[in-house]
């Protein structure tokens, strides 16, 4: 089921206190406008089909590689937002930052320590009003549902889990063995801790951050 109003975005704001937010990975403060991000290179043969573009909330397995011709231009700016303290969250996180390094993306992390702090700290990041909002862990999916859809001017990547309906702004990139989609709602693929490795973890952060580059939203990204 999907939400379309929030009611207690308010009520949530005001207990927001204590999400964290940390510093950005560049010397960009964030504080004056930047040029509208575009796609360095292009997307490889085997990515998606050209000729049939995906369709919303459809799911694609890219040829491996295919995305790896395809980066931020200069000044991209990400907000990681995470929650959860798992070994696989960690994960996640771990190679979100390192891939903001290598493509010196400027990135700023908030992490939500409880669950009164989920809306708040999405609310946070897209006040922030940054380029992509990339999420990390699964407590953050629920949130996700009910927030995003109200927010289709904001992007959005989920890594490791994916929403059960995304709207047009969320992009998931998935694999088999992660695939929480929210409380309640079946896996589509039996869940496996052991599958959060860095390598995997990296391809799926790239692969994502590909696809909403070049225009290929709302859909899943599945990678084996």
């Amino acid at each position: 089921m999907r939400f379309r109003r929030l009611p207690a975005i308010a009520l949530a704001v005001a207990v927001a206190t204590a999400v964290l937010v940390s510093g950005c990975s560049s010397d960009d403060d964030w504080s004056r406008p930047h040029a509208k991000p575009t796609a360095i290179g292009a997307i490889g043969p085997g990515f998606s089909d050209p000729a049939a573009p995906p369709a919303p909330e459809a799911t694609i397995t890219p040829r491996p590689g295919s995305w790896d011709g395809v980066r931020p231009s200069a000044g991209y700016r990400v907000v990681l937002l995470t929650a959860g303290e798992s070994p696989q969250t960690r994960t996640l996180v771990s190679a979100v930052t390192e891939w903001a390094e290598e493509e010196d993306v400027s990135l700023k992390t908030i992490t939500a320590t409880k669950p009164d702090q989920f809306i708040p700290s999405i609310i946070e990041a897209m006040d922030l009003a940054p380029d992509l909002i990339i999420s990390a862990g699964d407590d953050l999916i629920d949130p996700l549902a009910l927030v995003t859809p109200n927010h289709l001017d904001r992007r959005f990547l989920v890594i490791g889990a994916e929403l059960a309906e995304p709207t047009q702004n969320v992009t998931a990139a998935d694999w088999t063995g992660a695939s929480f989609r929210g409380e309640g709602l079946g896996m589509s693929s039996t869940y496996d801790p052991a599958t959060f490795t860095a390598e995997r973890a990296g391809r799926a952060v790239r692969a994502g951050v590909a696809a909403v580059l070049t225009g290929l939203t709302g859909i899943v990204i599945w990678l084996d």
